[in-house]
């Protein structure tokens, strides 16, 4: 029996299997607003064969967007031009439908990846971001405005709200962000919090507004929903956030029962020294789950299935997280299957699908109409 594809269940949410597609920015929406790009590729994505799909970085305020083409869920309009992209999921797939809810701080106001990313100044169409300190993300861009006591109300109240619009939606649970250099992580890394108020110095301080925020939305959700933390286990630059501050969290987090801690890393700084290699993330995702004995996905160049069977089979995670690998081969889940004598998901009209030697990777022969 194949590990990877053996069920775990999170609150009232019931997996059929370790795989996880990753929230993927796709720097496509219009003020906020899903549009027919992510009708086209969340169903895609849904069709993948993983059990549990997780919508992009989506910004709880419009100053939250990382750029003006980020999907947000800040009011009815964006929960509404949300709404029949997540009714064509439901309709073509079972799997469970989570949303990654963020706040970009100082990286935030940037320009799409394919056009440079650089801070869009306010002079340029951009807008004045917020963050723990008035420290830029780059030497020479504009600081950020460091948040008031009045900036951090209304970021608490902006998480409140979009948590309230998933619950409208029926979205499965919610991933808050707490990694790659956005606001959260920076409330958590030395690098970019200086404060010297209640929320920075101490790592008990630097930790308080991202538990604060998984609070609110914890109890915004319905018990049987799920919501699990994005973190970055280091800064891989000294002197910043790092593993042992990542447990830390994790064990904090534990105590308000989140229900997985998904493990990635870096993108605090430019001067980052990332060492990358197959799976180079996993030992932290491990090291995690071993001291928080916290439910881990682990995600990094993660791109062959008996790779992604060792990491859940030796319980170094138990999930494992596909991004560019499923965007380059949308049916991954399939041919991990395929691969490891499993079965994977698939709607109807493509049971015919697989070839002869993998005819049964839907749990069932099918044969040509007459």
């Amino acid at each position: 029996m194949s590990k990877l594809f053996s069920p775990y269940t999170l609150r009232g949410v019931t997996l059929s299997n370790r795989i996880v597609v990753s929230p993927m920015c796709q720097y496509s929406a219009e003020d906020g607003e899903a549009n027919t790009w992510h009708l086209v590729h969340l169903t895609n994505m849904a069709m993948s064969g993983a059990s549990m799909l997780c919508l992009e970085a989506t910004a709880v305020e419009p100053e939250g967007r990382i750029t003006p083409g980020d999907l947000g869920l800040w009011d009815d309009k964006t929960e509404q031009a949300l709404k029949p992209v997540i009714d064509a999921v439901r309709q073509y797939s079972k799997s469970a439908v989570m949303i990654q809810l963020a706040h970009a701080g100082r990286k935030a106001s940037s320009e799409v990846p394919w056009k440079g990313g650089a801070l869009i100044p306010v002079s340029d169409g951009g807008w004045a971001p917020s963050a723990p300190s008035a420290l830029p993300h780059k030497e020479g861009e504009d600081a950020p405005i460091a948040l008031d006591a009045a900036g951090l109300q209304r970021i608490r109240d902006a998480f409140a709200a979009s948590a309230r619009h998933v619950v409208r939606l029926g979205l499965d649970g919610v991933e808050l962000h707490a990694a790659h250099g956005y606001l959260l992580h920076q409330f958590l890394s030395p690098i970019a919090n200086h404060r010297t108020d209640a929320y920075g110095g101490s790592l008990e301080n630097r930790m308080r507004f991202p538990l604060e925020i998984f609070d609110i939305v914890r109890a915004a959700m319905p018990a049987d929903k799920p919501v699990g933390v994005k973190v970055s286990a280091t800064d891989w630059v000294d002197g910043g956030w790092d593993v042992d501050q990542t447990i830390a969290f994790a064990k904090e987090l534990r105590k308000r029962n989140v229900d997985w801690i998904d493990v990635s890393s870096g993108g605090v700084s430019p001067l980052q020294k990332i060492t990358l290699g197959p799976g180079y993330q996993v030992p932290f995702a491990q090291a995690v789950k071993e001291a928080s004995d916290l439910p881990t996905i682990a995600v990094g160049l993660i791109t062959e299935a008996r790779q992604a069977e060792e990491i859940v089979a030796d319980g170094k995670a138990d999930f494992i997280a596909i991004a560019r690998g499923v965007l380059y081969d949308p049916r991954w889940g399939w041919h991990a299957a395929a691969e490891l004598g499993a079965v994977a998901d698939a709607p109807p009209p493509y049971w015919r699908a697989p070839p002869r030697e993998h005819q049964n990777v839907f749990g069932r022969t099918v044969f040509g109409a007459r």
